[in-house]
């Protein structure tokens, strides 16, 4: 079964995001600014890109999208970051509209249309678990029987971590929510075109089975100065990760504190309540 990730790498969609703007002009100084770049770049290096390295499972295609107006550098660094991963596919699309534009490129690459496919989307500055797709592919395994009578199952890996990286390392609170974006993935039936970005994650329920997988963590979801939904004003309480979770990151998301204290040591740190 194939199984297809979607990244939106600061593409300026229309629609699509809870901080809005009154251009896309607008929307995209605030995309590229040099400062929140700077940023992304530090989170997808550090806390998105090494475990989809080391997936347990690594045949799946990690499709990411990008605006065609994306400034050279980014690009070129972009490209840099992700040679040598085979599942990476960068797609370049001027703005359009969000849903239309993310549910065409995910059905771009979907190789086989008669099957089903497991799809799941992971903002750049999100990690899920080096057992991720693994993982995935034997809860669809177990449930796959649903989609005789369903077009789509949403599979729902609740348990993780929320995350603060810094220049000194990394806080973080467990958590256990469900629908968050991060290891949430979509069973699609056969021959349907609408796709896990065709749907609000946190309003799933409402429209088709979900099956909650709980009892492991699965996914970090970053808490930074950028975050499109900030979680918040005041977030839950954090704490710098002890060494033995800073073990466990390492093993379970293949996060290395000592990576994120190199990558944002020239990010200055998150103020909360901004």
């Amino acid at each position: 079964m194939q199984v297809i990730g979607l990244c939106r790498f600061s593409y300026p969609a229309l629609g699509g995001f809870q901080i809005e703007h009154d251009s896309i002009e607008a929307r995209r100084a605030f995309l590229y600014a040099e400062a929140r770049m700077e940023e992304r770049f530090a989170l997808f290096e550090g806390f998105t890109l090494p475990a989809l390295r080391a997936q347990t499972d690594p045949d799946f295609t990690f499709l990411t999208v990008v605006g065609d107006d994306l400034p050279a550098q980014y690009r070129a660094r972009l490209d840099a970051l992700t040679a040598g991963m085979p599942q990476v596919v960068i797609q370049s699309r001027p703005p359009g509209r969000h849903r239309d534009v993310m549910q065409d490129a995910i059905n771009s690459v979907r190789t086989d249309p008669d099957a089903p496919c497991l799809q799941f989307r992971l903002d750049d500055d999100d990690a899920v678990a080096c057992s991720y797709i693994e993982a995935l592919r034997l809860a669809a395994d177990e449930h796959h029987k649903l989609l005789r009578s369903e077009r789509h199952i949403a599979i729902d890996f609740n348990q993780g971590f929320l995350a603060r990286p810094s220049m000194n390392g990394i806080e973080a609170a467990p958590s256990s929510t469900r629908f968050m974006t991060a290891a949430l993935a979509l069973l699609i039936a056969p021959n349907v075109k609408l796709t896990v970005m065709n749907f609000s994650h946190s309003r799933l329920q409402r429209f088709m089975s979900c099956v909650i997988m709980g009892g492991v963590d699965m996914y970090v979801r970053s808490h930074n100065t950028f975050n499109d939904s900030r979680m918040g004003k005041h977030p839950m309480e954090m704490h710098p990760l002890t060494p033995e979770l800073e073990a466990h990151f390492k093993d379970t998301f293949a996060i290395d504190t000592n990576d994120i204290r190199r990558l944002f040591h020239n990010v200055p740190p998150l103020e909360i309540g901004d």
